[in-house]
């Protein structure tokens, strides 16, 4: 999916939220553990319940991965359904990759070729030979990891060189030497407030792929003050704030409300913003 088909996304839902499929077989319903697949299950009454108001699923790798072969198995049948049924949707897988440049391209192409995923989080660390593997895909992105939403942020990405650049400005400044933003997206946390505003001092135009509104405390309010750009810019993660809102039979009801709830603060939002 192109840069222009999610802005188009965006303006026609008046929503830039993105659901965290973030789902753990502890949490989920008692009632769905009968089922031949219960993540499946349960993925696929959320997903038929807020995909009118959001414009993107990221699906948590980690919460499939532990579960072997039937958690793969459930994040296939996920993003096949998706696929069939919700193309409009962005799909971001959530796994964080990044190794030296041959095993990069393992990863990329089991990512891009293999599931056709539109997008996958990857950790630059290892530096360009080891992000510039995923970029050999067209209509694929990168969203590269800059400014997280946990507490263990501050031990490494706020570290200041001798010239004072923080190392999350490093990554944004030397990363913009291998994509440009209609290839690369960068994980910006909600919970890091008015940094937003440094952030987009350097990358105006990219998209910020935003986790930590809802449970982690993060303010949409401050997001969009502080990232948004004319083109919005934003894909804001909500995952246990909507998935888990009930534990009950009802759990998918209660899923579209809070989608919904959110999907109209990012309505106002973009109106204020002068976008739709």
């Amino acid at each position: 999916m192109d840069r222009q088909a999610i802005i188009a996304n965006i303006r026609r839902k008046a929503s830039f939220l993105c659901v965290g499929l973030d789902t753990d077989i502890k949490k989920i319903p008692a009632h769905l553990l009968g089922e031949d697949d219960p993540i499946f299950a349960f993925n696929k009454a959320i997903i038929d319940a807020t995909a009118p108001y959001c414009v993107a699923y990221k699906p948590n790798l980690a919460f499939y991965e532990c579960g072997g072969l039937k958690g793969w198995a459930a994040f296939e049948k996920t993003v096949a359904y998706l696929k069939e049924n919700y193309p409009d949707q962005f799909i971001i897988a959530d796994a964080k990759r990044g190794d030296i440049g041959n095993t990069s391209a393992m990863y990329a192409r089991s990512f891009f070729e293999e599931m056709d995923i539109d997008a996958l989080t990857v950790a630059p660390y290892m530096g360009e030979d080891s992000v510039t593997p995923f970029l050999g895909y067209d209509g694929k992105w990168v969203i590269l990891l800059a400014l997280t939403s946990n507490k263990g942020s501050h031990d490494f990405q706020l570290t200041e060189d001798k010239a004072g650049e923080r190392l999350f400005e490093r990554v944004l400044r030397t990363s913009q030497q291998w994509a440009g933003p209609d290839r690369m997206m960068y994980v910006v946390g909600a919970t890091q407030g008015s940094l937003f505003a440094d952030i987009r001092r350097i990358v105006p135009d990219h998209f910020l792929l935003v986790p930590g509104v809802g449970a982690q405390g993060g303010s949409l309010e401050e997001v969009c003050r502080y990232g948004m750009n004319t083109e919005c810019g934003l894909l804001v993660n909500s995952s246990r704030g909507i998935i888990y809102a009930s534990g009950g039979t009802d759990f998918a009801d209660v899923a579209a409300v809070k989608a919904k709830e959110l999907q109209e603060q990012m309505a106002g939002q973009l109106r204020q913003h002068g976008i739709i």
